[in-house]
């Protein structure tokens, strides 16, 4: 079921395109998509702090990763639309790939760091246009519960576009969808979003020392107590 609601919803957004050359109706898409996945398998989502986002202005939002299903999650349920920035490599799988040129999602090549200087410069761009853009920097997903150390093409994108950069940590997504597994459990996840860390264009902060207090921040909200309301 996660793999077909997937593709039929890919597909769909992949002929939107189509139509919004801009990537808006398939962020719509990629938005019904998180939310039917969630819905599907019972898992309950709760937001916080969203109100720290009312401001209208295009982020770079920096976020933990720990699931698959960090992605349909942040996009069912980050209050406002975005681009991401993914490794170079899922450009190169067909069918995936075009997806994502068509929808505005931006690649790095962590492998080449002049490739890598280009792609931040491009990000920090759009970002500039008014799209904000969604980074996991730690590079790809947890296997143990011991934070990866975070790299800073997130702290560069924020200095050079001047915009803030926002924590947010996912909470329980492993639980949920444990790496390594295509079958998703019913439970409890929730998306934890900061205060936006302001930055000015070419401004002399350090991206090393922007990247520790984003560090700190993201630590800080993924140890907050889990929700125990009502679901």
């Amino acid at each position: 079921m996660l793999l077909a609601t997937t593709a039929a919803m890919g597909a769909l957004s992949l002929l939107s395109s189509l139509i919004d050359s801009r990537g808006g109706l398939q962020h719509r898409i990629a938005r019904a998509w998180g939310r039917m996945l969630m819905a599907i398998f019972l898992v309950r989502v709760r937001v916080r702090g969203a109100a720290s986002l009312q401001d209208g202005r295009a982020c770079v939002f920096a976020s933990n990763h720990f699931s698959l299903i960090d992605t349909p999650l942040m996009f069912g349920f980050l209050p406002v639309p975005f681009r991401v920035l993914a490794r170079a490599g899922l450009w190169q799988i067909p069918f995936i790939g075009w997806h994502l040129n068509r929808a505005g999602h931006l690649p790095v090549d962590r492998q080449n760091p002049r490739r890598a200087a280009r792609n931040v410069a491009q990000a920090a761009r759009k970002v500039q246009s008014g799209r904000s853009i969604l980074v996991f920097p730690e590079g790809g997903r947890r296997r143990s519960d011991q934070a990866r150390r975070f790299k800073t093409g997130a702290a560069h994108i924020a200095i050079r576009s001047g915009a803030p950069l926002v924590p947010v940590a996912i909470a329980g997504t492993r639980a949920v969808l444990p790496p390594g597994s295509w079958h998703l459990r019913p439970g409890a996840v929730e998306l934890r979003i900061g205060s936006p860390i302001e930055t000015a264009p070419g401004e002399a902060r350090s991206a090393i020392d922007l990247t520790r207090r984003l560090t700190s921040e993201v630590a800080r909200l993924a140890e907050l107590p889990a929700y125990a309301g009502p679901g």
